[in-house]
This record gives structure tokens, sequence and C-alpha cells, in this order.
């Protein structure tokens, strides 16, 4: 079960998350400001942190960038009541990974806190699971039961992109800038080639696809 910490000095806050959380099966943890947060953190094995921007004593922009200083990389869900731009790119800037508004809306709060304790299962294992099918970073394999096909390094690390975040479309450039670099000279066109080898090589796989978006680029759908 993962243990959720929700950072907030709103008392109400705390009963609120706690109470969602806890019926969405997360076990959980709370502190009423980023100083009282980082000592649960000593004493606790903590999978995400739920944090307020506005707290005393150590706000929320302070406890995300001491975490990042110390090449803490725990996924942070940052919330606040300020909605302008300027606050949010705040917020990334000192190295937050989701950041949601007040008031909180609970179904969408969830479906981020799943979406970024995915994403961290991914990096600290560097494996993608889909059903049967398991994505290998250190050996860039494919398997499903018995049947192992090894990748070619770039159709890969297109593969593994895309179904990092299902359902994100990606375009071109950015696949090219990502896998490629940015300062390579080989055009975009080599994407679309990429992407029809790897639909050749799992035909007639269904646990996951990749789809076209007419005029924007490509995105992975999971099918289970």
């Amino acid at each position: 079960m993962f243990h959720i910490l929700v950072a907030d000095d709103d008392k109400h806050t705390r009963m609120f998350l706690r109470a969602v959380l806890e019926g969405a099966n997360y076990t959980v943890s709370t502190a009423e400001n980023g100083a009282e947060a980082l000592e649960v953190l000593d004493r606790e094995h903590i999978d995400l942190v739920i944090l307020d921007v506005m707290m005393p004593q150590m706000d929320g922009y302070e406890f995300t960038r001491t975490l990042r200083e110390a090449q803490n990389n725990l996924p942070i869900l940052m919330v606040s009541a300020k909605q302008l731009p300027a606050d949010k790119h705040k917020g990334f800037m000192v190295g937050t990974d989701d950041y949601i508004t007040k008031p909180i809306d609970d179904e969408e709060m969830l479906y981020r806190i799943k979406a970024l304790l995915r994403r961290a299962k991914i990096v600290n294992e560097r494996k993608i699971e889909i059903g049967e099918v398991v994505l290998d970073y250190d050996s860039f394999t494919v398997t499903r039961g018995d049947e192992v096909q090894e990748l070619p390094q770039k159709e890969f690390l297109l593969l593994y992109k895309l179904l990092s975040y299902p359902g994100k479309i990606f375009t071109r450039i950015q696949l090219m800038d990502e896998i490629w670099g940015s300062e390579s000279d080989t055009g975009w066109e080599t994407v679309t080639v990429h992407i029809a080898r790897l639909r050749k090589r799992f035909d007639g796989w269904n646990e996951f696809e990749i789809e076209s978006v007419r005029g924007l680029g490509y995105k992975a759908v999971r099918k289970i």
C-alpha cells in the first residue's frame, strides 16, 4: 500500500485529504508545514507528498527546493489557491512534479496521484509492465510470456517514451529532440519510419497500440 504525506497548515484541509486518500486505500501521514514534513520523511517511508504552497516556518517552495537540492526525487503534488501561471511556473522551477489549484477536485487529484506513482515506479524500476508485457530499459527488450524481442536502441527508446505517458500526444519534433537529440541532422521523417517498424513488430499484440493523431503526432494507448 502506498504511503502519502499531506503537508498543509489548514486542519480542515488535512482532514479532508486524509478522508479522500484513505477512502482510496492509501496510508496517510500529515504535517502542518514543510519543516514538520521533513521530520516525517526522516521517520517514515513516504511514496508521494501532497504539499500546500503557503505554510508557516517552511513553505511548499522551500520544502521542494530542499528535497531536490538533496537529490531526493520523491514525487510531489503541489496544491495552491494561487492560479496565476507565474505561481505554477515557480512551483515547477523549484522541482514539483505536478500542480493543482484549490478548491481541490478530489477525483482529479486521485487521477494525478496514480499517474505520478506510476511514473515514479517506471523511473525507479526502469521497467514498464502492461499485463504480461514487460519493457526492460536496461536490456532494451520487450517480453510477453516466453517471447522476447530485443529492439534497436532508438526503437526501444521511442516505444518506452510513448508508453511511459499513455494517452499523451507527442509531436514528431518532440520525439525527435527527445530520442535523437536536438542537434541531430536526421529529419523528423525518421520518427515516422520508426513508428511504422514498431507497429509491424508488435502487430497483433493486444496490450498496447501506437495511434496517429492527425496534424499533431503520436500517442500510445494501453489496452489493459
